[in-house]
């Protein structure tokens, strides 16, 4: 079983990616899913992050307001160390188990993890391969503001929060990018996907 890490910053096309990789028979393990469970009420990181941040954080329901917490991290590099620290370990942990899990079952050509920051959790050494989905920054930007209601600056900041997309790029396997057409971006990725199958069905894996 190949596996694979399919990132990119946020806002640059990997959804898109990530269907096509579906529609392929891929299996998916969403790390940012599996970071949002361990961080509901029942989850193992919400005490931990309560704690630090105060009832300020939470909706009338007690769950983490994504959106007011979203807002402190990327304003704060301290705190969002803080809740990376907490979160990422045990989104490794998901991971490494539904790893297992589908290698034991022998059924899965290829295992993607999806996942905005699997460099900012040092998370590569758990791929065979990487696939990197990027875009020109201001089809970044403006992707983000139309989807999150940000204003330009908020934008900016969030991107700013992440890895530099050059470098990602220069630390991936596979490259993608989806600043043109949606047409072209699906051809690409459909180009990517039938490399990673055959890779994968001749065993070829790295180190």
């Amino acid at each position: 079983m190949l596996r694979v890490a399919l990132t990119g910053g946020i806002a640059s096309g990997k959804s898109v990616v990530a269907d096509v990789f579906r529609s392929r028979g891929f299996r998916f393990f969403s790390a940012d899913q599996a970071g949002r469970k361990v961080m509901e009420p029942s989850g193992a990181a919400y005490p931990a992050i309560v704690d630090r941040f105060g009832p300020e954080i939470l909706a009338p329901d007690k769950s983490i307001d994504r959106s007011a917490l979203a807002r402190i991290l990327f304003a704060d590099a301290a705190a969002r160390r803080f809740v990376e620290g907490v979160v990422h370990p045990l989104v490794l942990a998901a991971l490494r188990a539904e790893a297992a899990r589908l290698a034991g079952e022998g059924r899965t050509d290829v295992f993607v993890s999806e996942s905005a920051l699997t460099f900012e959790a040092g998370l590569e050494g758990e791929f065979d391969r990487i696939v990197v989905v990027y875009c020109d920054p201001e089809t970044q930007i403006q992707r983000l503001m139309d989807r999150d209601g940000l204003g330009r600056k908020e934008a900016f900041a969030r991107i700013g929060a992440q890895m530099d997309a050059g470098e990602k790029v220069k630390r991936a396997d596979y490259a993608i990018d989806s600043s043109g057409p949606l047409e072209e971006t699906i051809a690409r990725a459909e180009a990517v996907a039938s490399l990673l199958l055959d890779e994968a069905r001749a065993g070829r894996l790295s180190p």
